[in-house]
């Protein structure tokens, strides 16, 4: 009897880089050792208590399918977030996904054929990956460098990858995995590339609040003359620390795009409910939250860029938004180290585990000796972790030299 095959696409897509070493982790803790997670995006700080609440307050009988688009309210909610910001948006230019995963494979499949590109700077949130192979087109990855900030490339970089099929770039503003932030002269770069080519420009903001040093965070809503081509995709997850609730958007003034993706929402019928009505809580929150989020993210920042520079030949990006830091370690294979410091490694019974950055890496090879660490951990344990990463690399290269010799 011949073997059943599978999908093509099942045996291309990516396993989560994220998320791939999950059963060294567990392994260890089955044998007792408590790891500190620096590998994913989970906050520590707590969901907000007015989402609980709004939820428990739900009064209908029974929970019924909602609009596909999205619940007026929330939809209102979601109107008012962003004009905050200038946009001009009605609640017409606004879509509720199941996460911003979802508001990305939307857009994917909405803009583009299969077989055809999109421009993305790498290191980029590795997730695209899986979405891009979901909807069956390319990722074009353009790099950026750890020594230059992970700043944009020059145009002439960017138009060195656009070919006949290149029908979008995306930007993750500030930036996962490398928390850059860029300027609005970056960005107008971009946004006349996207028109001087006629290509759709879609904007990853999930970490808008999460800005740092006085910078300041330029939405691609904010350029004239763009509208059509302008997508933003966007979350609660981070936001508000409620990456469970599975709550995105998409906001486009382009209203054949809109369209389009209404008939993507259909075929899933609906985004979650009551999750939408505790969402509409978050957004009535007033700026106290941000202000306290925000000193509190910056003093994990601070401490770990503290500690991680203070490690010899560890080569450190400093975050100017977001969660994330990268750091370039004296090894030539971070996930063959993460490895070690799961199975082989500890300190008074604990570890600590991050991502390694190759898999957020397009181009084969790049990324084999960076890390993407998470300061979502309150501050003594983020100490705790960059003593264990310093006497593990310790250890971990002895060992190798004497196996070497």
């Amino acid at each position: 009897m011949s073997q059943v095959k599978l999908s093509q696409r099942s045996y291309d897509i990516q396993a989560s880089p994220i998320r791939k070493l999950t059963p060294y982790a567990d392994e260890a803790k089955k044998r007792g050792i408590k790891i500190y997670h620096l590998n994913i995006g989970q906050p520590d700080i707590e969901t907000p208590g007015v989402f609980w609440e709004a939820i428990r307050k739900y009064g209908e009988k029974t929970l019924k399918y909602g609009p596909s688009n999205g619940i007026p309210q929330y939809l209102e909610s979601l109107k008012r977030y962003y004009n905050k910001f200038g946009f001009n948006v009605n609640t017409e230019d606004i879509f509720v996904t199941t996460a911003g995963s979802e508001a990305i494979i939307f857009s994917f499949l909405a803009v583009m054929e299969t077989g055809e590109e999109i421009i993305i700077p790498e290191p980029y949130y590795t997730n695209y990956n899986g979405f891009a192979t979901m909807a069956g087109v390319k990722i074009i990855p353009l790099t950026t460098y750890i020594e230059e900030g992970f700043k944009l490339p020059t145009i002439d970089k960017f138009e060195e990858k656009i070919t006949s099929k290149t029908r979008a770039i995306l930007l993750c503003n500030p930036g996962n995995p490398t928390g850059t932030v860029y300027t609005e002269e970056e960005l107008t770069r971009v946004v006349e590339l996207a028109n001087k080519y006629n290509l759709f420009l879609i904007a990853d903001e999930v970490y808008r609040e999460f800005i740092y040093d006085g910078m300041k965070h330029t939405s691609i809503m904010e350029f004239p003359g763009i509208e059509e081509r302008a997508i933003i995709v966007d979350s609660i997850s981070k936001r508000f620390s409620a990456c469970g609730a599975r709550v995105g958007c998409i906001v486009s003034k382009n209203k054949e795009l809109m369209e389009a993706i209404m008939k993507y929402g259909q075929a899933r019928l609906c985004p979650p409910t009551l999750e939408q009505i505790g969402a509409v809580a978050l957004h009535n929150l007033g700026d106290d939250y941000f202000k306290a989020i925000y000193n509190e993210y910056k003093l994990r920042r601070d401490t770990l860029y503290e500690g991680l520079t203070s490690i010899s030949d560890v080569i450190v990006h400093k975050p100017q938004g977001a969660f994330y830091m990268v750091a370039k370690l004296p090894v030539k294979d971070t996930e063959e180290f993460a490895i070690w410091l799961l199975k082989d490694f500890n300190i008074d019974g604990e570890s600590v585990m991050f991502a390694p950055l190759d898999g957020f890496y397009g181009t084969p090879g790049l990324g084999k000796n960076e890390v993407r660490l998470a300061y979502i951990l309150n501050c003594e344990d983020i100490k705790k972790s960059v003593h264990i990463l310093r006497e593990g690399l310790e250890s971990y290269r002895t060992v190798n030299l004497n196996t070497t010799l």
